[in-house]
């Protein structure tokens, strides 16, 4: 293939800078402004959606609350116990009254339906029925069957009207508010109803909201409540070639916007999910109207960037051409021509850098490879020399071989420096930039120090360890030099880094055979930041002076309270405690290694909780290694609490949190459960906590939240609820029942079952009983 010359590779990358510029942000002016159109009608979208459902919530909700009212009220009440015969016309006038009283509300009712399957009556508007000769009586009571005591359900309003001639509503379905009766009792034998025509939603939403024939509602089960087409109310959202319900019912977010194919047409639905009722309000919008305004965009932007195009590509050419001027007055002073150099199928630039290459390429690799071959070489064997892998008779030839003769035959006195550097919060820098900040100060150590006072410094680890020589004898006279040496060190690499480093200084040593020695003392002493802090020059002589003796009073108490913060997802609170436990382990008088005592039963501690609970490693810890490796490593308090904090602490604090929900749920039927199969034995909460594995202040609070009583409380409800049961449905006496539902004596329960159901078991088995009694009561 023939090479092009400079000229042409210039005149193309001049063409390449000048033409993609133009045609990258054509295209992205075109996709940024369609993105920003779409953007826009999708926020409007969701602004209309907004608005609907606040306008139908507010509808509904003043509903909810009058209703609540009628049923709460102590005319319904006392209706409840009274069959409503012809004699009672005054509760039954009250009772209409209040119907009317909640219809007088602007909320559009159409009826307010009162049933009491036990009394056996029905009212509504056009008056008071026997609920057993209603003409739709079972479809009436099965509703007594639906989950929960309040809800919002789609009914066909013949099921309700009839007794009249005509459907008074004028529309085929009814969205009714039905609340189980009565609301204060657990066992529900009556339902009250308020009715509202499905059709006249569209008359909940605000007239300024538009278009209102792109909007469309469904129920919890997809069934349609409001189309722009009222034959489609009630029937499922696939009648109205609507395919997307089951993407949003299986959607996680309450919110949002996608698109679908409606009638073979592509759309783009906004919906929300009412948090009331779970009611589920769409926009609809023709994908073909958003892309509208996207093709003029386009058509504009293709215009001007085929003008735009053209001028680059002009100017390209003429300035490539002036710019290989100088070029081609070089080549001909050279006693070269370009039709010489397409014979040789050479550029301009190959020629000439042919010609330079030939001339330095020997020289300059051999010195490279050399230089990188000797440094390479000589760090290794520092290494070795620090890890204490060399005989002293190898250890002195290679010092002497690697250039350090001088430093061999001088020094008398010598030291290991071994520094750490410290990070902090305040600190610029992260962990992950070790390597680099230890290459800094590096090279910091070799500016400050003469050659001819210190080894090359290496990185071990997490340090930098280096040899620092005197030709002085005098021990102390070495260390104050040694030491006001460290102290400038560490001065200049927090005043150029900003960064504060710690130094560990070994014993001084005579002999280079006990290099390795006083690296591990310099080693040893940085251990000792973890009581002494950051930014300090630790002298091994200093670090055992004094007795020690071993105190691991460790403050157990502390722990269990930041356990039982961790399982309670209670952030703050565990935060504190772990501040706490910190506070009291490192006020001990300790010694780095005793202080990994308390740390490693913390942490170990920490895992057995998070295994009783279920928690695998792998949830919190993705890393490699080991936490426990990871611990040793860290040698400062603020380190070491932020570890537990961020690493193991805070991670299992969001996994108990995301259980939390179901985990109280979970708890409550397990206490119902035992509850329902155990009522008639000695049931109390700590035993079940004991049986569930759990505090029992802390399954009581649960409990207490998820169902709103008390164990105890409902305990005795269910108990009253199977002596009933018994009343209605055996023979057994009152004293067995008694005894089975665990009361010392029958006339205890007599009066426990009086003060709740306001007569005795004796009258409740009299007013519930088909048979004469077989065994006199005992009260």
């Amino acid at each position: 293939m023939k090479s092009l010359s400079f000229l042409s590779k210039l005149t193309m990358f001049a063409f390449a800078i000048s033409i993609l510029p133009v045609l990258f942000i054509g295209s992205f002016s075109y996709f940024t402004s369609s993105k920003e159109i779409q953007k826009n009608v999708n926020e409007s979208k969701m602004e209309l959606i907004l608005q609907i459902t606040s306008n139908v919530e507010h509808k509904l909700t003043t509903v909810n609350q009058t209703l609540n009212q009628v049923v709460n009220s102590s005319v319904l009440k006392k209706a409840l116990n009274n069959p409503l015969n012809v004699t009672d016309f005054i509760l039954y006038n009250d009772i209409r009254n209040e119907i009317r009283n909640m219809q007088s509300f602007d909320t559009k009712l159409e009826d307010v339906i009162l049933l009491n399957q036990r009394q056996n009556w029905m009212i509504k508007n056009s008056g008071l029925y026997r609920l057993n000769e209603y003409q739709n009586y079972e479809q009436l009571t099965n509703l007594m069957n639906i989950q929960g005591t309040s809800s919002w359900v789609l009914n066909p309003s013949s099921l309700f009207y009839s007794e009249e001639s005509i459907n008074v509503t004028g529309c085929n379905y009814s969205i009714s508010l039905i609340k189980k009766l009565p609301t204060t009792k657990l066992q529900k034998y009556g339902l009250a109803m308020a009715n509202i025509p499905a059709c006249s939603l569209q008359d909940f939403i605000n007239s300024d909201v538009q278009p209102l024939d792109s909007i469309i509602m469904l129920d919890e089960s997809g069934r349609i409540l409001l189309h722009p087409d009222r034959t489609l109310i009630g029937q499922p959202a696939e009648a109205g070639g609507f395919t997307g319900f089951q993407r949003i019912a299986a959607a996680a977010e309450p919110s949002g916007q996608f698109k679908t194919e409606i009638n073979k047409e592509d759309y783009s639905i906004t919906y929300m999910r009412s948090q009331l009722n779970g009611w589920i309000y769409l926009s609809v919008t023709s994908i073909e109207s958003l892309t509208r305004e996207s093709g003029k965009i386009g058509t504009y932007t293709v215009f001007v960037c085929t003008f735009m195009l053209l001028l680059s590509v002009l100017l390209a050419w003429l300035g490539s051409r002036r710019m290989y001027t100088p070029i081609e007055r070089l080549l001909n002073q050279m006693g070269q021509r370009r039709p010489g150099l397409r014979a040789r199928h050479t550029d301009e630039f190959q020629l000439i850098g042919e010609q330079v290459h030939s001339l330095f390429q020997s020289k300059s690799q051999l010195e490279k490879e050399v230089s990188q071959h000797i440094g390479q070489v000589r760090t290794f064997f520092l290494i070795q020399a620090f890890q204490g892998n060399l005989r002293k008779r190898e250890l002195l030839e290679e010092l002497e071989q690697y250039g350090y003769r001088k430093q061999v035959e001088e020094w008398k006195t010598m030291a290991v420096i071994t520094l750490s550097i410290d990070f902090s919060e305040e600190s610029s820098y992260e962990k992950k930039d070790l390597n680099l900040l230890l290459f800094a100060a590096h090279n910091m150590i070799e500016e400050l120090v003469s050659a001819d006072n210190r080894l090359t410094p290496v990185m071990m680890g997490h340090a930098l360890a280096t040899v620092i020589g005197s030709s002085d004898g005098n021990t102390e006279s070495f260390h104050r030099t040694l030491y006001a040496l460290t102290e400038k060190l560490q001065q200049e690499i927090n005043n150029y880094l900003k960064l504060q480093v710690s130094i560990g200084l070994s014993l001084p040593f005579h002999s280079f055979d006990k290099m390795s020695i006083a690296y591990r003392e310099g080693l040893e002493a940085l251990k000792h930041r973890i009581t002494l802090g950051k930014g300090i020059i630790i002298q091994y002589e200093n670090i055992n002076s004094g007795k020690h003796y071993l105190n691991l009073n460790y403050p157990t108490h502390t722990e269990n309270d930041l356990m039982d913060a961790i399982k309670l997802a209670d952030s703050d609170k565990a935060k504190e405690l772990l501040h706490k436990l910190f506070k009291c382990i490192f006020a001990l008088g300790l010694s780095p290694q005793e202080y990994q005592i308390p740390l490693t039963r913390l942490l170990n501690n920490t895992l057995i909780m998070m295994q009783e609970s279920g928690i695998t490693l792998n949830q919190i810890y993705h890393a490699n290694g080991s936490l426990f490796e990871e611990l040793t490593d860290l040698h400062i308090v603020a380190e070491i609490e932020d570890w537990f904090w961020t690493i193991v602490i805070q991670p299992v604090i969001v996994i108990f949190h995301s259980r939390q929900n179901a985990q109280y749920h979970n708890i409550s039927e397990k206490l119902i459960d035992i509850v329902q199969h155990e009522y008639d034995k000695d049931l109390t909460l700590e035993e079940c906590a004991s049986r569930l594995h759990y505090n029992a202040n802390y399954i009581s609070s649960v409990f207490r939240k998820e169902t709103q009583y008390y164990f105890s409380d409902y305990l005795t409800m269910y108990r009253f609820k199977m002596a009933k049961k018994w009343l209605e449905e055996t023979d057994m006496p009152v004293k067995d029942i008694a005894s089975r539902l665990r009361y010392n004596n029958s006339q205890n329960f007599i009066r426990s079952f009086r003060k709740q159901e306001g007569m005795t078991p004796g009258q409740y088995r009299d007013n519930f009983s088909s048979k004469p009694k077989a065994v006199p009561d005992d009260y």
